[in-house]
């Protein structure tokens, strides 16, 4: 049986509302860290203009894969395998890289080679959408934040919220530029950059790799 997410069922129409902004158009979406595929699935069926190619590690593909075989949406790509650490991410231009709840469950080093090599897989103009808890000034933003993050430090030291501005400064230091800072539900933002038009292309394989 499919697994199923309360949390993707109660942020998807927020997350959905800000999409629709920005997505307007025909265009090509790049998601990091699909989960068990419910936002992929959801989205690509709101948005027929878009096609959703969903993504996670290959030990993931499996929970993926039922929710999208299910419905078989011609704008929604079979899910295909990527881990920020390693090379071969889809060579073609996206319009847009997305990514939930995905940051404060990798290392710091893994946040720093997703936001490098979305970039090197947007077009000049393309958009970073990056969903979920972030601390700001140094501060968690609420109670219910800072129990989170201690659950997610005892699980693994290298998990946790980040901060706002240092995701920030690793986004500007791959040449995007914050558009937007959206309040979401139980204390979540979904933040959107833009990849600025001038910068060169990159490698995919980014530092670290």
């Amino acid at each position: 049986m499919r697994s199923y997410s309360k949390a993707s069922e109660r942020n998807r129409e927020p997350i959905l509302a800000v999409l629709r902004r920005w997505l307007s158009g025909s265009c090509r979406v790049l998601e990091v860290g699909s989960g068990n595929g419910q936002h992929a699935v959801y989205f690509a069926r709101a948005l027929p203009q878009v096609f959703w190619q969903a993504t996670d590690r290959a030990e993931m593909l499996p929970d993926v894969s039922e929710w999208i075989d299910e419905v078989a949406l011609p704008n929604l790509g079979a899910a295909i395998a990527l881990d920020v650490n390693v090379e071969g991410w889809p060579v073609m231009a996206f319009d847009a890289v997305f990514s939930a709840n995905t940051a404060h469950i990798m290392s710091w080093p893994e946040v720093e080679l997703m936001i490098a090599r979305a970039a090197a897989a947007l077009r000049a103009g393309g958009l970073f959408f990056l969903y979920g808890p972030f601390n700001y000034g140094g501060r968690f933003t609420s109670e219910s934040n800072a129990r989170f993050d201690a659950g997610l430090r005892a699980r693994d030291a290298q998990m946790g919220i980040r901060d706002f501005e240092a995701v920030d400064a690793c986004a500007s230091a791959a040449r995007f530029t914050l558009i937007e800072d959206n309040a979401m539900p139980a204390n979540n933002r979904l933040l959107v950059w833009r990849r600025d038009a001038d910068r060169p292309r990159e490698s995919s394989g980014g530092e670290g790799s």
